[in-house]
């Protein structure tokens, strides 16, 4: 392993710290669908959390199968 690999997995999140992350915006977008509407700012938000959830899962699967 190089010098650049090590510094990138320093660098990395684990495992841990994206299923955290994943867990608080799947929280709040629990919230945010359990009100009756919306504002403007509140469905950009929601649409970014979903975003971000899924760029997360696909972080995590990333892990899983370097890990192996």
């Amino acid at each position: 392993m190089g010098p650049n690999q090590e510094q990138v997995e320093q660098n990395s999140p684990t495992m841990e710290e994206l299923q955290l992350q994943h867990q608080n915006h799947e929280r709040r977008l629990e919230e945010l669908q359990r009100k009756t509407w919306l504002t403007p700012e509140e469905e950009l938000e929601q649409k970014q959390l979903k975003k971000l959830k899924l760029h997360l899962k696909d972080e995590m699967e990333r892990l899983r199968r370097t890990a192996s």
